[in-house]
């Protein structure tokens, strides 16, 4: 996994590899509600594979220059039941939205398969995005699980380029929608797309010209 490119919006952060058990076969079917130590440490987020399943990539990369990895990583993105059902309603998140990304690497030969990829292993790193209006400035914030899952995560500090990036080409608010073809019908329904999308997607029209 190219942690530096394909992150690079997200954080900017390698993490060794996680014991998946600790996050997504936990049999606790949370319902996502994000949870904070005394010092605003983020507590892993549990049962998460109960959660609704947004979108999968293979090895996007916000970088121009992108990855010559043969092997390019997988990425799974999930979300709370409670943010989904409001986004269907109103096209924007509730205050404590959680989204999950997990990484995973990607095989080729293995079982029956000869052609193409899927997912195998353990969990390369776990990201989470979280909305909470009264504790973060422009309300949203992100965590990386390293080291020892089980413990809390500390906030990625603000000026790392994964604010910025999410706050200047998120679809809505500061998330990108434009990569969840089940929901982003949803926001154009209720006009929430941003104007940094918006521009964005003018312009990639432009460039095909």
């Amino acid at each position: 996994m190219k942690f530096s490119a394909t992150l690079s919006a997200f954080v900017l952060v390698a993490v060794s590899a996680l014991p998946v058990s600790v996050f997504a076969n936990n049999t606790d079917t949370a319902k996502g509600t994000p949870a904070f130590t005394t010092n605003g440490e983020l507590k892993p987020p549990s049962g998460y594979y109960n959660w609704v399943f947004l979108t999968s990539d293979l090895g996007m990369s916000y970088n121009e220059k992108g990855s010559d990895s043969k092997q390019p990583p997988f990425s799974n993105v999930f979300v709370n039941p409670a943010a989904y059902r409001a986004f269907l309603k109103t096209g924007t998140w509730p205050n404590h939205t959680q989204f999950i990304k997990e990484f995973r690497a990607s095989n080729t030969q293995g079982s029956i398969n000869h052609h193409g990829f899927y997912q195998t292993g353990k969990a390369m790193a776990v990201l989470v995005h979280v909305k909470d209006t009264s504790r973060f400035k422009g309300g949203w914030g992100f965590f990386a699980f390293s080291g020892d899952p089980s413990k809390p995560a500390k906030q990625i500090p603000t000026n790392a380029s994964c604010y910025s990036c999410h706050e200047a080409h998120g679809a809505v608010e500061s998330t990108f929608v434009q990569f969840y073809p089940g929901i982003l019908p949803v926001a154009i329904k209720h006009a929430t797309l941003s104007k940094g999308y918006l521009a964005d997607e003018a312009k990639a029209k432009q460039d095909k010209k």
